[in-house]
């Protein structure tokens, strides 16, 4: 049986159709023959996310984003995920967006959980979760270093604003003329210290001579010191301690009532004695004033003597 060229012709065009489709779809990493599972995932924002962006489990290239679509009726974004179909993890893992580098877009990377109970079937939602980029994280970085030099650059401005009022025109004339009075104070330093150097100098000799003769005078003040060091000072000072260890036994001695000293300052009977014939001098004396007759006779006739009457007092 021959075959017909259009036969052959239909079979080849067929033929380069399919292998056609099947290279497409391998270059896109999908397979003809392989069944999968759709799976659908809710973010806020998948910029830099295209549909063909691959969806991996620890780095495995397990599926690929089908299509990214708005959520009916709201803002949000719904991607739809064709993974394998032998998956067997659970409704709870979650499907993370993540940058995959600075220039190599994002993708969608699935953080399994497993449970026998509760296994993903197609048609699934899994919860999302948004990893931050480089990018983003730079910016996270730099914004408040950002608030920092504004603040910074805001107070300069106020500061060189202040400076601008007060340097007004006198004050800079003001400031000037100091600056000139400082150039000239600063040339009259140079020049005493100049001068101071120049007479240095010129009397070198002078304060060399002036420097020896304080080492000498110093030298003999050395020497007085070690002669009245070395005279008997020591033995004056042990004579003037044996005199005060004497004195310090006779002070001892009287205090403790000992020899006519120390009876006559701590016995009272002595004191006493005194006291009484004190008392009775006195009384002497008033008697004797005031009779004088009782105690001087004078009689040409040889009077008789009176007895002694004591005085009421």
């Amino acid at each position: 049986m021959k075959i017909s060229k259009e036969i052959k012709t239909s079979i080849v065009v067929l033929g380069g159709v399919a292998l056609f489709i099947f290279g497409f779809s391998f270059l896109k990493g999908n397979s003809i023959f392989q069944s999968t599972k759709t799976l659908y995932a809710v973010y806020k924002d998948v910029e830099g996310l295209v549909p063909g962006a691959k969806v991996n489990v620890n780095g495995l290239s397990v599926g690929k984003i089908s299509q990214i679509d708005f959520l009916p009726n709201t803002t949000k974004i719904l991607v739809t995920m064709d993974v394998r179909k032998d998956l067997d993890f659970s409704k709870k893992s979650i499907a993370l967006l993540y940058e995959t580098g600075l220039i190599g877009g994002k993708a969608i990377s699935i953080q399994p959980a497993f449970n026998p109970a509760d296994i993903i079937e197609s048609g699934d939602t899994l919860k999302s979760e948004i990893k931050p980029g480089l990018t983003e994280l730079i910016n996270r970085q730099i914004e408040p270093l950002q608030i920092k030099i504004e603040s910074m650059l805001s107070s300069a401005d106020s500061l060189f604003a202040g400076v601008s009022n007060v340097l007004d025109n006198d004050t800079q004339i003001n400031l000037k003329s100091t600056l000139e009075n400082l150039s000239i104070t600063t040339n009259n330093l140079n020049k005493a210290s100049l001068a101071a150097v120049k007479i240095l100098d010129q009397n070198q000799s002078q304060i060399n001579a002036m420097f020896s003769n304080i080492k000498m005078t110093s030298e003999n003040l050395k020497s007085i010191t070690d002669s009245i060091e070395q005279a008997q000072i020591s033995h004056t000072i042990r004579s003037f301690t044996k005199t005060v260890e004497g004195l310090n036994k006779i002070v001892a001695s009287i205090e403790s009532g000992q020899g006519t000293v120390g009876k006559l300052i701590n016995d009272d009977t002595l004191y006493q004695n005194l006291s009484d014939a004190s008392e009775e001098l006195d009384q002497l004396l008033s008697d004797l004033k005031n009779h004088p007759k009782r105690y001087v006779h004078f009689s040409l006739f040889g009077k008789k003597e009176k007895p002694y009457t004591e005085e009421e007092k």
